[in-house]
C-alpha cells in the first residue's frame, strides 16, 4: 500500500484565542513490505495497556520457551505466531531481539518525537537493565528522519546466564510528488553466555534430595553444564528504495478558493530497491563440559571456536500501477524481479590443520577426536546467485473490502522452482451500531530449504544434506466483534518435507505430511473500572514427536483501569499465563538450535506464571512497578520453560518511559 501524505492546515493546528494552547494532529507510523517498500500501517509505541509485560522474559508470548534471561534465546510454542525461518539460521533463536526489515518503522510526526524508556530490576545479583530510545522528526512536509537505540543487559538469575545486546539504527525518507526515497541502516551486537541448563532439575523441584536435606538453595549456586561459553551474533542491514512516479495534475479548485489549486495524481510508479546484509556468529567454549554433553568433537578437545558468516546483496526492480488514479482503477497491480547474490563462510579452530595434515583414522582415534561423518565436506566459501520474478494485486482503499495477493517464482540458482504465493482479505460490515471485521489470509509455498540446514560444520556438529523442497499450505480466518470485545480466529496448515532437528540436534527431513490446527478466542470483559482480558489458544499437531506443541494455552489479565486526580491513568492488576504439559523442546548452545527429545522425554508446562503490577501514565510519562513470578513455589515447583532451564524466580521490576514531544 502506498501512503499518501496530505499536509493541509487543520483548525486544531492554530492557536485558539480562548485556550491559548496549541494542539497537533497525532503522527503516524508504517513498516515496509518486501521487496518494493510499499507502506504497511503501524503504530507509535505510546500506549499504556500492559506496558510492564515487555519486561518479563517468560511473557514474550503466551507460551514462550526460553533459556530464561531477558534477550536470551527463545521459541514461540504458539505455532501460528512463529515468524518464518530466517536466512541466517543463528538469528532465529534471538529473533525477538534482532532488528529486521519487517520490524523497521518510519514516522510522520508534526512535532519532533523522542521516546525514552528505562527498565530495571532491584536485585544487584541478578541485575537486569533495558534502555530504549526512539527519535523521529520531520525536516519539512516531504522529509522525515529518525534514529533508535536498544540496549538490554542482564546478569541472569542463574549462573553463567549474562546477556547483553547493543542495537541501533537510523532511517529517513523523502516523499515528493514524483520522486520518493526511503532508507535505513540497522546494526546489532548480541552476546549470550550459555550455561547449557542446570545439571539436575531437582535443585528446583526437590532441593533437599540433592543437598542432604537442605531445602533452601541459592539460585546462582546451582551447578550448570557449561562455563566460559558464549554465543555472539552480529549483523548489519542497509536498505534503500527509490521510486519515480508518472501521472497528471488534476484541478481541485473549489468555489470558495480564490487561487487555482492542483494536485498530482500518480498513475505508474517505477521502483528500485537495494539491500545489503552482513551477519556473523561466534561460538566460544574454553572450558570443556563433562563427557556426554557434546557427543562429537571433530577438531579440538580443549576449546571450541566456531565462526559462521553470511553476506548478501539484493537488487529489485519493479513497476506498479497505482490504485485510485481513476474511478475504474479500483486496485493496484505490480510486477518485479529480485536478484540476490549471497556468500557463506564457516570456520572452526583446528579444521585447517586437520585437513592439511590428512590424519589417518588411527591418528584421529588416538587424539580422542570423532571420525568425520559420511559425506562431510569442507567448503568454507560458497557463493550463490538467485533470481525471482513476482507480482502483486492489491486493493487498499474502500470501506467494505480490501485485499492483497502476492506471487513469487524462482527461476535461477537454488531458487529455481520455488513458489511463494500468499494473500489476505478484510471485510467490514455494519451490524447494529458497530462494525464487524472479518479477515482471512493464507499461503502456499514450495521453497528450497535454508542453506544452513543443508551444509554446516563446527567443532561439535557437521552435516551435509540433500533435502527436497518444503511444501506448506496455510489458511486462517479471524472475526472481530467490537461491542462484545471478542475476537475469534482459526487456522490450519499442512507441511510436507518438514525439516526439524532430531534428538542428536542434527537436521533431518520428514518425508510425510504434518497437519497443525489452531483456534483462538480473545474475550475481554468490562464492568465499570473492572476489566478481565483473556486469550485462549487450542493447538493440535498430527505428529507431536516431530512437532511438539502445548495443546491449550491461556493468558489472563484482571485489572482495574481508572483515572485519578483527573490526570493520572492507572492500571493495577494481576496476570498469568498457563499452558498444558507437552514434550518440551531442547536447546543446543553449539548450534543455537531447538531440537526434539528422544526416548524418556521431559515434559514441560502445567504451571501458572503469575505477576502483580501497577502501571500508570501521567501526561507523557509512563511507569510501572511489578512483582513477577509472584506465585513461585506456592503450588508447584515444576517451574521450567525448557528442559533443564528453570523460569526466573520471584523478582521486583520497574520501568519508566517518557515521551518528550512538546
Amino acid at each position: 500500500m502506498t501512503t499518501a501524505f496530505t499536509y493541509a492546515r487543520q483548525p486544531g493546528n492554530t492557536l485558539d484565542s480562548s485556550t491559548k494552547k496549541k494542539t497537533y494532529r497525532p503522527g503516524s507510523a508504517w513498516t515496509l513490505s518486501w521487496p518494493l517498500g510499499s507502506h504497511i500501517d503501524s503504530t507509535v509505541d505510546t500506549v499504556l495497556y500492559n506496558y510492564q509485560r515487555n519486561f518479563v522474559p517468560a511473557l514474550v508470548t503466551d507460551a514462550w520457551a526460553t533459556t530464561g534471561q531477558l534477550s536470551g534465546p527463545g521459541l514461540d510454542m504458539i505455532y501460528f505466531g512463529r515468524p518464518a525461518a530466517g536466512t541466517f539460521f543463528f538469528n532465529d533463536a534471538i529473533e525477538k531481539w534482532v532488528p529486521s526489515f519487517s520490524k523497521q518503522k518510519f514516522y510522520n510526526v508534526y512535532i519532533p518525537m523522542t521516546l525514552l524508556s528505562y527498565n530495571l530490576t532491584w536485585d544487584k545479583q541478578t541485575k537486569t537493565d533495558w534502555l530504549q530510545a526512539v527519535f523521529a522528526g520531520n525536516v519539512n512536509r516531504k522529509i522525515g528522519i529518525g534514529a533508535w537505540v536498544d540496549f538490554p543487559y542482564t546478569l541472569g538469575s542463574y549462573a553463567e546466564q549474562a546477556t547483553k545486546e547493543l542495537a541501533f539504527g537510523i532511517q529517513g525518507y523523502y516523499t515528493g510528488s514524483r520522486y520518493e526515497m526511503q532508507a535505513f541502516y540497522n546494526h546489532y551486537d548480541h552476546t549470550n553466555k550459555e550455561n547449557g541448563g542446570i545439571t539436575d532439575d531437582r535443585y528446583i523441584t526437590d532441593p533437599g534430595a540433592v543437598q542432604g536435606g537442605v531445602t533452601s538453595v541459592q539460585d546462582k549456586s546451582i551447578p550448570v553444564n557449561l562455563t566460559n561459553t558464549h554465543n555472539t551474533v552480529k549483523g548489519s542491514e542497509f536498505y534503500m528504495s527509490h521510486a519515480y512516479k508518472l501521472g497528471f495534475w488534476r484541478d481541485i479548485t473549489q468555489e470558495t478558493d480564490t487561487v487555482k489549486r492542483e494536485e498530482f495524481v500518480p498513475v505508474t510508479k517505477f521502483v528500485y530497491s537495494f539491500r545489503l546484509l552482513d551477519n556473523e556468529r561466534f561460538f566460544i567454549n574454553t572450558t570443556p563440559p563433562a563427557d556426554g554433553f557434546w557427543p562429537h568433537t571433530y577438531f579440538d578437545l580443549s576449546r571450541t571456536e566456531d565462526t559462521a558468516r553470511y553476506w548478501a546483496v539484493d537488487n529489485s526492480f519493479g513497476i506498479q500501477m497505482i490504485e485510485g488514479f481513476q474511478k475504474w482503477a479500483r486496485f493496484g497491480l505490480s510486477a518485479y524481479a529480485t536478484w540476490t547474490v549471497d556468500r557463506w563462510w564457516y570456520r572452526s579452530l583446528g579444521s585447517s590443520e586437520l585437513r592439511e595434515s590428512g590424519m589417518t583414522p588411527e591418528e584421529v582415534a588416538e587424539a580422542g577426536l570423532t571420525p568425520m561423518p559420511e559425506g562431510a565436506e569442507f567448503n568454507p566459501l560458497r557463493t550463490r546467485n538467485r533470481l525471482w520474478i513476482g507480482g502483486r494485486l492489491e486493493k487498499r482503499r474502500g470501506k467494505t473490502i480490501r485485499y492483497s495477493a502476492d506471487a513469487r517464482f524462482g527461476i535461477l540458482g537454488d531458487a529455481a522452482g520455488e513458489i511463494d504465493i500468499k494473500g489476505s482479505i478484510v471485510s467490514r460490515f455494519r451490524l447494529g451500531n458497530d462494525t464487524v471485521r472479518i479477515e482471512a489470509d493464507g499461503f502456499f509455498k514450495n521453497l528450497e530449504p535454508n542453506y544452513m540446514y543443508r551444509h554446516y560444520y563446527g567443532n561439535h556438529y557437521i552435516w551435509n544434506n540433500d533435502f527436497g523442497k518444503i511444501r506448506s499450505f496455510r489458511a486462517e480466518g479471524r472475526l472481530h466483534i467490537p461491542w462484545s470485545w471478542t475476537t475469534l480466529s482459526a487456522g490450519v496448515e499442512n507441511v510436507q518435507n518438514h525439516i526439524y532437528f532430531n534428538p542428536q540436534c542434527l537436521p533431518v527431513q520428514h518425508p510425510g505430511h504434518i497437519q497443525i490446527f489452531s483456534a483462538r478466542l480473545q474475550q475481554n470483559l468490562r464492568f465499570g473500572i473492572w476489566n478481565w482480558d483473556n486469550t485462549l489458544t487450542y493447538q493440535a499437531t498430527s505428529d507431536s514427536d516431530i512437532l511438539p506443541l502445548p495443546a491449550f494455552t491461556i493468558y489472563s489479565n484482571m485489572y482495574l483501569h481508572f483515572k485519578a486526580f483527573r490526570a493520572l491513568t492507572v492500571q493495577i492488576g494481576v496476570d498469568c499465563n498457563y499452558y498444558t504439559r507437552y514434550r518440551g523442546m531442547m536447546y543446543q548452545p553449539a548450534t543455537m538450535a531447538f531440537h526434539v527429545q528422544g526416548d524418556n522425554p521431559t515434559y514441560i508446562g502445567g504451571y501458572a506464571f503469575g505477576n502483580v503490577y501497577l502501571t500508570c501514565k501521567l501526561y507523557k510519562v509512563r511507569f510501572f512497578v511489578m512483582c513477577s513470578h509472584l506465585n513461585e513455589r506456592w503450588f508447584s515447583r515444576d517451574s521450567f520453560s525448557l528442559p533443564h532451564y528453570p523460569l526466573n524466580p520471584r523478582e521486583f521490576r520497574c520501568g519508566l518511559s517518557i515521551d518528550f514531544a512538546d
